[in-house]
């Protein structure tokens, strides 16, 4: 097997040459290449390079699926050539034109809320090794009961699980302002004066405990304590703010003038106008999630289940990052991880079954480390390398998601956590419900594998690709 150097370079001659290269940037799974002339690149090249899992072309960028890991050592090496590397951000200013409103949107969402996830995952892991150490049957293997639990070890444990929520606004202003071109320490401060403990707590207010402070009779301001779009208007509005005046203000007074303006015009309008007005908005979205996910007779399980790949595959589902946080934020679990899991397994199970069924070397070798990253919650390999490429892989795999999910919603699981699916997932299950979130994955996997074995694959379709 070629080493990660040659490797990078591969691709970048399948792509075209140096000279066809604008830029290189690249996400979690894909390195994402900008050329200048789509034309002059061979994507069935770039598929037959060593440890490339899929590549095709979108939003105005070839898309070369290497996995998460591998995806980051080989733009290292993209970057040694006499390539461009760029930011995600910047690639973004490129790519703007490309794609419909919604879609540009989402990637920006996406852009803003990825840096955050890995935040949010540790915390959800906190909340699940916590559940499980306080668990009675744990405690009394080891002669202790819940009572013998001290309240500084609980203060601990709230100090690693409630910072990130308690603090996100902080989070979320600092990555907006970060994608949208202005200063990220003035957003991180921004974000601190939503959070502010001069302003009545968020959380205290919901609970009935205290009110917000009415200016003007019927502006409430409080703190956003746990909010997500409030932060994110403010971000967007504070960076353009930002840019604007720092090409009027006279270089010499940059300095002290252009923070000042802004923090004092950003929080102004976040505590009495986009803050009480999104917050709306943030709840609607919430109540929303809700009903669908409260929808009877397992509904909500087939619906999220059966289409959440379809939507990742369309690159919007960074969407669905804003319902977890705030479903973890507002009720303490969600319910809405053990649906796209199912989804995320059933695309495994149909990637396993085509690599167990075929006798072709290559489709073995791809299908088979596709269908393990896709069980460690990483599906684009198999998606895109594999299933979709025949179709009916992709169906089964989509059948196998709306049975798991089904099974998932009628036995009421909820995740501690978010961001990690499959087997790195069952760590937010370390309570009464692992046995059932086992079972969702088993399910999920055991109908899509079944299902592509009998209907959905063999090998003739390597001739029909």
């Amino acid at each position: 097997m070629a080493d990660n150097s040659q490797i990078a370079k591969q691709v970048i001659e399948a792509a075209g040459g140096e000279d066809n290269i604008a830029s290189v940037a690249h996400c979690a799974t894909r390195l994402r290449i900008m050329l200048h002339d789509k034309e002059k690149a061979d994507i069935s090249a770039v598929e037959n390079v060593d440890k490339v899992k899929g590549a095709f072309y979108n939003s105005g960028q070839l898309q070369v699926i290497f996995g998460t890991g591998t995806v980051n050592r080989i733009y290292e090496e993209v970057t040694k050539l006499n390539v461009q590397g760029t930011s995600k951000s910047e690639m973004k200013e490129e790519t703007k034109k490309q794609g419909n409103m919604f879609q540009r949107w989402i990637r920006t969402f996406g852009d803003v809320f990825v840096p955050i996830i890995p935040a949010l995952v540790a915390t959800g892991l906190f909340m699940g090794l916590r559940g499980l150490v306080t668990q009675e049957q744990i405690l009394a293997i080891f002669g202790l009961t819940p009572d013998s639990i001290s309240d500084n070890f609980i203060l601990f444990t709230q100090v690693l699980t409630d910072t990130a929520f308690i603090f996100l606004p902080a989070l979320v202003a600092w990555s907006t302002f970060r994608v949208f071109g202005g200063s990220p320490i003035l957003g991180i401060v921004i974000g601190l004066m939503l959070v502010s403990p001069a302003l009545p707590n968020a959380w205290v207010v919901a609970g009935g405990d205290a009110e917000p402070i009415m200016f003007l009779g019927f502006i409430p301001v409080l703190g956003y304590q746990g909010s997500v779009l409030p932060a994110f208007i403010t971000g967007i509005v504070g960076a353009k703010l930002e840019k604007a005046i720092r090409k009027k203000v006279p270089e010499s007074l940059d300095l002290i003038l252009t923070p000042f303006l802004v923090l004092l015009i950003m929080i102004t309008l976040a505590l009495f106008v986009i803050g009480p007005i999104f917050h709306i908005v943030e709840n609607g979205i919430f109540s929303a999630t809700r009903a669908v996910l409260e929808l009877p007779l397992g509904l909500s399980g087939i619906i999220i289940g059966g289409l959440h790949q379809i939507i990742v595959v369309t690159g919007v589902h960074h969407i669905f990052n804003l319902l977890e946080i705030q479903l973890l934020e507002r009720v303490g679990e969600n319910a809405f991880n053990p649906l796209i899991t199912a989804a995320i397994a059933a695309q495994g199970g149909a990637a396993l079954a085509v690599g167990v069924k075929s006798k072709a070397k290559k489709m073995k070798a791809l299908a088979l480390p596709s269908a393990l990253s896709a069980f460690l919650g990483i599906t684009e390999p198999a998606i895109f390398g594999v299933n979709l490429r025949y179709m009916k892989p992709f169906i089964m795999g989509l059948i196998g998601g709306a049975v798991g999910g089904f099974f998932a919603s009628i036995t009421g699981i909820t995740a501690s956590g978010m961001a990690i699916t499959v087997i790195p997932g069952s760590l937010l299950y370390l309570d009464s419900s692992f046995i059932f979130y086992l079972l969702t994955n088993l399910i999920a996997i055991g109908v899509a594998f079944g299902l592509t074995w009998a209907f959905g694959y063999n090998d003739k379709m390597l001739e029909n690709k």
